[in-house]
């Protein structure tokens, strides 16, 4: 009974195992050939190369190894950068065993899109449909000894000028210094030292160069570029046997130095900087803006080369043009720069860690921006070595460091700030005088031992004027005191601080406290005369300046030229036009009174404005290390709006300097006035 059962229990097995394989079977008889066809479209778009091969007919595979057959499909679609192709049959026809079907296919490239029509024969392969597979079915016009070439149209990057159309960045060239190997002779070594010598290339490196496996007799080997116009090198190279100079397209900065900081630099894109720009078209042999306005004004400058991707003979004559995009030549962008102050200013400070900044107070123009000391950047198009980049990242005065993008103490140069918002808030007035006497104050004693100093004494009331002349701390922190923390936080906020000020390079933030509040009355009092923890960007200290010298509207710095740009403001109305003129008046009497701190700015033929500052950068009350910075800011004072200008500047470390602190600058700016 037992084994009747078993043998009942087994025969219902078989059947089940039986009904299923027929059922297999017939599911894979009921497979379309046009179902196939659209799998093996899905693996190419997969890049599955190896499942693409499994849907070929046996014939086929007798054709090609599976090795040649994904060497050439690899080769041709990841080429072209095939990232999408898209089928629509239009008839299949079947005759016995085989199957032709005809279909459009759309194949979407970087290069643009490539729309043909094709026809593929399916054959049964056992128990399904295989395709029959030749070149052909990649594009309908590939014999098996054509290939699929892609070439690049180049684009030119777009060039920065100044305002007179001087160039600062452009599209120049650069010569390449390198070996033919066969033509060293017989003083091979003694060719190689010299090299080294003047190139400041090791002789491992060159050596290391000329052993590469590609290097033949006759190979023009790279070692080193240089300037295009580096003519006394040039000279001596060409006395070595076996150098020969090649002139190559390169990005070319010719203020170098003078105006690194500002228009920045361009290398070979990165793999991150490429995966961050993966939508934009960028390829692994790009360049792209690392620094300053080449990296600010990048989506305007860059170049998009075109491509053409054809079908070539075993001769490399073009069969047929499947795709084209045409070039992009990026925008030139114009600034407002002037290259002859550009270079004033970085001549006269590049000795010196420190900043100018340089703007029309009535437009807003920017026209010089520097920072010291600097870096050269054609250095990094004609390649950095790595003693180089150690050199100047390594280096205390911060050489890559952008002084007038970052913020300081402004020390006096803050005080007509002060008076400015006391004026304009009715807290003091022009006539608001303070009782003192001698060079040091406080409160109360309820401050211990702090006390504030001022440097001079003088006669007369101790009003705004006056202490404005004679720079009188005391004064400005009993200001500050009586315009109260509420309102002084709330009239800083309202000309820019805390703000992030538009413009095309980042700039930091000017604040006057970590939380945005003034928290007790001795930090109160140190406010009104830049110290305590005010801090200052330059460029927006220039259009705080300017309001004094445009009926007290703080205009916009900016810096792409445009002829038929307006004047923005930046804050309309910051001062009343009272306030801007007092405060006014009064700077120019800091310079035009004998008594003034910077009467020695007083030019014969041109009335200025200005301000000298000190600012202490003190940890503590003892601290006697941390140095000081001197500034100055001035501003011209003439009855044509188109010819002023404001200059904003700093020098570090003043207390070392023998010129007088911030007068040592004012040296310096003299010589762009007279």
């Amino acid at each position: 009974m037992k084994n009747k059962k078993g043998l009942i229990f087994a025969v219902i097995l078989i059947v089940i195992i039986l009904i299923g394989i027929m059922g297999y079977f017939k599911i894979i008889n009921k497979t379309k050939p046009e179902d196939v066809l659209k799998q093996y479209i899905e693996n190419i778009n997969a890049k599955d190369y190896n499942a693409m091969y499994e849907k070929i007919s046996s014939s086929s595979k007798n054709n090609i190894s599976e090795e040649d057959f994904i060497n050439r499909n690899k080769k041709i679609y990841e080429g072209i950068d095939s990232h999408n192709i898209e089928i629509s049959i239009n008839n299949v026809q079947k005759n016995k065993n085989e199957v032709k079907i005809t279909y459009n296919e759309k194949v979407y490239t970087s290069s643009g899109v490539i729309n043909f029509s094709n026809t593929s024969s399916l054959v049964k392969d056992g128990k399904t449909y295989k395709l029959n597979w030749t070149s052909k079915t990649i594009f309908p016009e590939l014999e098996e000894n054509y290939k699929v070439k892609v070439s690049s149209i180049e684009a030119a990057r777009g060039e920065i000028l100044d305002r007179q159309g001087k160039y600062l960045a452009q599209n120049g060239q650069i010569t390449t210094i390198g070996i033919v190997p066969g033509k060293l002779g017989e003083n091979k070594e003694e060719g190689i030292k010299k090299l080294s010598e003047l190139t400041g290339v090791s002789i491992e490196y060159i050596n290391t160069e000329l052993s590469r496996s590609y290097v033949k007799d006759d190979t023009f080997v790279p070692i080193k570029k240089i300037s295009k116009d580096d003519n006394e090198k040039k000279e001596a190279l060409l006395k070595i046997p076996g150098v020969k100079l090649t002139n190559t397209s390169a990005r070319v900065y010719p203020l170098g130095e003078e105006a690194a900081h500002l228009i920045g630099y361009v290398q070979k894109i990165n793999e991150q900087e490429l995966e961050q720009n993966k939508e934009k078209g960028y390829s692994s042999s790009s360049v792209i803006g690392k620094n300053g306005l080449e990296k600010a004004y990048e989506d305007k400058l860059r170049a998009v080369d075109g491509k053409e991707i054809i079908i070539v003979d075993e001769k490399g004559n073009k069969i047929k043009q499947l795709a084209k995009q045409d070039k992009k030549d990026g925008e030139d962008i114009k600034l407002t720069i002037d290259s002859k102050i550009q270079k004033q200013l970085y001549d006269s400070l590049k000795n010196d860690k420190g900043f100018f900044v340089v703007m029309n107070p009535n437009t807003g123009e920017l026209l010089g921006a520097v920072s010291t000391p600097s870096y050269n950047s054609n250095d990094f198009v004609l390649g950095m070595t790595q003693d180089k980049w150690n050199e100047l990242n390594n280096n205390e005065a911060k050489p890559m460091y952008n002084r007038f993008l970052q913020t300081y103490a402004p020390g006096s140069t803050f005080k007509p700030i002060t008076a400015a918002i006391g004026l304009n808030s009715g807290k003091i007035t022009k006539e608001t005088t303070f009782s003192y006497s001698g060079l040091s104050w406080q409160k109360s004693a309820s401050w211990g031992n702090v006390f504030i100093t001022t440097l001079t004494q003088y006669n007369g009331p101790k009003n705004i004027k006056n202490a404005l002349i004679h720079s009188d701390n005391i004064f400005f922190a009993q200001a500050a005191m009586q315009i109260g923390a509420e309102t002084m936080c709330s009239s800083l906020n309202s000309i820019g601080f805390n703000e992030q000020i538009e413009f095309p390079l980042s700039l930091k933030k000017s604040t006057f406290s970590s939380d945005g509040k003034i928290s007790n009355e001795k930090k109160l009092a140190d406010t009104g005369y830049g110290q305590a923890d005010v801090l200052v960007n330059p460029i927006h200290m220039a259009s705080i300046y300017s309001s004094f010298a445009n009926s007290g509207n703080m205009v916009k710095p900016y810096i792409e030229y445009n002829e038929d740009t307006k004047t923005t403001y930046l804050k309309e109305n910051a001062f009343s036009k009272d306030t801007a003129d007092e405060i006014r008046q009064d700077l120019i009497q800091v310079v035009e009174n004998p008594e003034g701190t910077a009467n020695d700015m007083k030019l014969p033929n041109k009335v200025i404005a200005g301000k000298t500052g000190t600012a202490e950068l003190k940890k503590t009350a003892d601290d006697t290390e941390s140095g000081t910075l001197g500034w100055f800011d001035c501003f011209t004072v003439n009855t044509s709006s188109n010819d002023n200008m404001l200059i904003i500047s700093m020098v570090e470390n003043t207390q070392n300097n023998s010129s007088g602190g911030s007068h040592y600058l004012i040296k310096k700016i003299r010589g762009l006035f007279e």
